[in-house]
């Protein structure tokens, strides 16, 4: 794309490819253009959030929305956003949508309790929008003109629902969700598990190879050497090798 991306607020990562870190928690969206489609990764906090990201990538896009959301797994500050977008196709992990319905109250006072308006926590849990697509393994996107994601269940780890986003190319890009993170220790919450987790970010690693760049849900953009280093810190926090 002969567009600088910087000027609209997202941090280009390869032709087509970018990311945009969220205020507040540091969270990231990432942003795949193709040909025919546009796909997000995560979509944010709440609605207004959600909407934002909408306005920035139609303005980068020159008006093109976005036609399908992959989300990455089911913390408030990853998929609040997705109902501003509509029309969009939402992708998760099997069982993602089962759990958000379900999940609905705790979500909506786990954003409270992290600082969103409850007012604006509880307007986007209404809205929220489960997917219609479920990933097991791997599920290949064709966004158009040769663009092609591969939509991969990762996990689990950082909870039962991890969904990475491998871009092929040069670099190749992987979008890692909260299995990685930079800005800080990756955070086990009571959705956390464990010990399956360090063989999630093997998974990764096989995924991408040596020269890709692993994008992390929170934090900047790292290598695979880093990938290693926290799947190594990892299983040793678990006891597992």
């Amino acid at each position: 794309m002969n567009v600088c991306w910087e000027d609209f607020g997202w941090e280009r990562l390869a032709d087509g490819v970018g990311r945009r870190r969220l205020p507040g928690w540091d969270a990231t969206c990432g942003l795949v253009v193709g040909n025919e489609g546009v796909l997000l990764y995560d979509s944010g906090s709440t609605l207004r959030e959600g909407a934002e990201l909408r306005a920035q990538a139609q303005a980068l896009l020159s008006g093109r929305e976005v036609t399908h959301i992959a989300l990455s797994h089911p913390h408030f500050d990853h998929v609040l956003g997705a109902a501003a977008f509509p029309g969009a196709e939402v992708y998760g992990t099997r069982g993602l949508d089962a759990l958000l319905r379900r999940e609905a109250d705790a979500l909506r006072a786990d954003a409270v309790r992290h600082g969103v308006e409850p007012l604006e926590a509880a307007e986007a849990v209404e809205a929220l929008v489960s997917p219609g697509h479920a990933v097991t393994g791997r599920q290949t996107l064709d966004l158009g003109g040769g663009r092609r994601v591969v939509l991969v269940d990762a996990g689990p780890g950082h909870t039962g629902h991890d969904l990475a986003v491998l871009v092929p190319g040069s670099p190749a890009v992987v979008f890692c969700g909260d299995l990685v993170e930079e800005s800080g220790e990756p955070q086990a919450g009571p959705d956390a598990v464990g010990a399956p987790w360090p063989a999630a970010l093997d998974r990764l690693l096989a995924l991408g190879g040596e020269d890709a760049r692993y994008v992390p849900g929170h934090g900047a953009v790292v290598d695979a050497a880093f990938v290693r280093a926290q799947r190594d810190a990892l299983a040793e926090r678990f006891g597992v090798s």
